[in-house]
């Protein structure tokens, strides 16, 4: 196991819209040097919406790098590093279902892609939901529905459901409120 190690360079090779791309050279025991692939994110929120009857609302949505729609729990980028996940999964919750609530929670954080990317997600439970309006972004197009949690737990085992972060959010919620 390599005990030291270093970061001799970072170099920016894209600056995008939602990632910002770097190699790093890296030196590994003071005798030898590497390339490491380094993607830098802002951060991002994602919310557990429970109704009040207990279901979970979901939005489906078309996702480009899979070409295909997908199934997650409403999230979204921060708008700033410095921005509090709190208040990004309070306005990803509006705008994405057209619900907000005064009853947040969080639940748990995550790390998406450690090998490569600093991205983290911050999630919360969402209850006492208020009735409001979507607030979409130009390149969103959502539907949502409301669903069952063994419904839910159903579709992640059968890989309908394959998002890190909704299966992790998912799962933590059913342990947390032991259902």
């Amino acid at each position: 196991m390599s005990e030291h190690i270093r970061r001799l360079n970072r170099e920016l090779k894209f600056k995008g819209k939602i990632i910002d791309f770097y190699q790093d050279t890296m030196e590994i025991d003071g005798d030898h040097t590497v390339i490491w692939d380094f993607i830098k994110h802002k951060g991002a929120a994602a919310v557990v919406p429970v109704t009040d009857d207990g279901r979970i609302l979901m939005v489906r949505q078309y996702r480009n790098a899979l070409d295909r729609y997908t199934l997650e729990i409403p999230a979204g980028a921060l708008d700033a590093e410095d921005e509090p996940g709190l208040n990004c999964a309070a306005r990803e919750l509006e705008e994405e279902t057209g619900y907000r609530s005064d009853d947040l929670e969080w639940l748990i954080t995550l790390r998406t892609t450690v090998a490569f990317c600093n991205e983290r997600i911050e999630v919360y439970v969402a209850k006492n939901l208020i009735p409001s309006r979507q607030h979409l972004d130009e390149d969103e197009f959502i539907d949502l529905k409301a669903y069952s949690l063994d419904d839910l737990k159903e579709k992640i085992f059968s890989g309908e459901i394959e998002d890190a972060k909704t299966v992790a959010s998912l799962m933590a919620y059913a342990v947390k409120y032991g259902k």
